[in-house]
């Protein structure tokens, strides 16, 4: 069962084809560059690489605005050369999940050129029409201030499409039976060529019902049964990590009361939660997402995550939550976006403060689910504000502090690499942290060494415990008999905690496995803990022997 359900304790890594692929001169990366970074990443721990769209595409969204599924946009090679890395990853014992964005495709693509240009054609169905522009066009807009409507008139059918995100990108009509059999085959295509899995984009936008009548759109959740029952078919161990940002009473929705149709799914409950956590030294509410997004099937599994591609989301917070996430993390107009989001790497948000970045992922690391690093952070990458929305934190990976940080032999990169100031690419590179032993890069791989080493956080349940102090945050976790516990001191100031660990016993002894800083309990059976300015302590429960008090079942 453990190999069946591979993704309950693994690494996932998120990497930019255009920023993180060497690039053979032409300043665009390509998958004959990714190859020779496979080692890279395979020393670092990862288990699954997470790629961003690299389809065929004007490029207009990042990849992902598709124009052609069934192809590779020549500037990142070939089909033979995707195949080629597919399988090079394979011998390293790394999966690969490739984006699937079907909510919509660009309006370059065949399918939407010929449902404009021919009321007839089957593909005129593909689409979302209306004769009318819909008196909430200006609703449900996903980029507030960068996007005016959702319906969007086209001089060539004479009619409005509908659009979720940018006019560029007419919305698929996720209800018709053909658009659901092509989505099928789509996955199937890939999945032939080498990748184990999907991460679905905008996962509630393809669920939902789509139509200028509709004023409230129900979910077709039952596609995403029938996604998932086609993929298991195909391919017994590949899955989807889907892109949900619901509220958590929809969670199980999504996953299945029966476990049967999504694999995964991004916390951003938990994740907004987090960074409130950091921002205000109160963990409560932290505490109150973890427990609310506990209920989930046994072969359901959290993504845990701190920065991805896009803003930091925090529209889920209460308006005074998020003011004070923006006052500590990013307190200028310029470092917000779409009026709910952060666009900032993780390193600038922190001020560079290496207690709180080290803080943070061993947060995530420690939170129920499977890690997700986005590429760079691992080396505390920063961002160019100067770039317009996202594309601030998508700027090339920096190798070395060779010329163009060791990307490309190109004057000139697609996205600027960062050339100024405490993150620019001779202060802050790969090669450089490499032959440091204390790195944030060594330091990440020590992380993710030891987190692959307690299981029990990926596959166990969880115990939240009283410090007594709403700064300081202790779980355990269980599994088959063995127990591992995390302590986080969300303060910048030292505290001491008295704390029971709640297994009688056994719990007498706590052995650190960061610094060998173990703790014994007192005659009371509580231990006495200090932990320094954003502290972090990971303790196995017991002893050194608990390999062989595992259980089997």
């Amino acid at each position: 069962m453990i190999n069946d359900l591979w993704y309950k304790n693994s690494v996932v890594y998120c990497l930019s084809v255009e920023s993180f692929m060497d690039s053979n001169g032409d300043g665009v990366g390509d998958f004959p560059g990714l190859m020779r970074r496979l080692d890279y990443l395979k020393g670092m721990g990862v288990d699954a690489i997470w790629l961003m769209p690299f389809q065929a595409s004007p490029g207009l969204d990042d990849g992902y605005d598709v124009s052609n599924y069934y192809d590779i946009d020549p500037r990142y090679g070939t089909l033979g050369d995707f195949v080629e890395f597919t399988h090079a990853a394979k011998q390293r014992g790394i999966r690969v999940i490739i984006d699937l964005v079907v909510n919509h495709t660009s309006d370059q693509h065949p399918w939407f050129q010929e449902a404009r240009n021919d009321p007839n054609s089957p593909y005129r169905d593909w689409y979302v029409w209306s004769q009318t522009k819909p008196a909430d066009a200006e609703k449900g807009i996903v980029f507030p201030g960068v996007q005016k409507t959702t319906w969007t008139y086209d001089e060539v059918a004479k009619q409005y499409f509908f659009h979720r995100f940018y006019k560029f990108q007419p919305d698929l009509n996720t209800e018709n039976p053909m658009v659901q059999a092509e989505i099928l085959k789509i996955m199937g295509f890939w999945i032939q060529l080498g990748v184990s899995g999907f991460r679905m984009d905008a996962v509630p936008f393809v669920i939902a019902e789509k139509g200028a009548d509709i004023k409230k759109p129900g979910q077709q959740f039952d596609l995403l049964r029938w996604f998932r029952a086609f993929l298991q078919w195909r391919k017994g161990d590949a899955i989807i990590l889907a892109e949900a940002n619901v509220p958590p009473k929809q969670n199980l929705e999504y996953f299945g009361e029966d476990g049967d149709r999504m694999h995964m799914m991004f916390n951003f409950h938990v994740n907004q939660s987090l960074f409130y956590a950091m921002a205000s030294g109160d963990g409560a509410p932290l505490v109150k997402a973890l427990n609310d997004t506990r209920m989930r099937p046994e072969t359901g599994q959290w993504g845990s995550f701190l920065r991805n591609h896009d803003e930091l989301d925090l529209g889920r917070l209460t308006e005074k939550q998020r003011a004070r996430v923006f006052q500590e993390f990013g307190p200028e107009k310029g470092m917000q976006l779409y009026d709910r989001g952060i666009r900032r790497r993780l390193a600038p948000m922190l001020g560079g403060d290496r207690r709180r970045l080290e803080l943070a992922y061993s947060l995530m690391f420690s939170m129920p689910g499977t890690p997700v690093l986005r590429y760079g952070d691992e080396i505390g990458m920063g961002d160019d504000l100067s770039l317009p929305e996202r594309n601030c934190a998508r700027t090339p990976m920096q190798w070395s502090d060779e010329p163009q940080a060791g990307f490309s032999s190109a004057d000139k990169t697609v996205l600027p690499v960062i050339s100024e100031g405490p993150y620019r690419f001779e202060h802050v590179n790969v090669a450089s942290q490499r032959r440091d032993p204390n790195s944030f890069l060594n330091w990440t791989e020590r992380m993710i060494r030891m987190r692959k080493e307690a299981p029990e956080v990926g596959w166990g349940d969880f115990t939240m415990l009283d410090t007594g102090n709403k700064g300081v945050m202790a779980m355990r976790f269980d599994w088959r008999n063995n127990a591992v516990m995390t302590l986080h001191n969300l303060c910048d100031q030292p505290q001491e905690i008295l704390l029971d660990v709640g297994v009688g016993e056994l719990g007498h002894s706590l052995i650190d496995i960061l610094d060998g800083d173990s703790s014994q309990a007192e005659e009371d059976g509580r231990h006495r803990i200090l932990l320094g300015p954003y502290g972090y302590r990971w303790f196995r429960v017991g002893g050194l022997d608990y390999l062989l008090r595992r259980t089997e079942v």
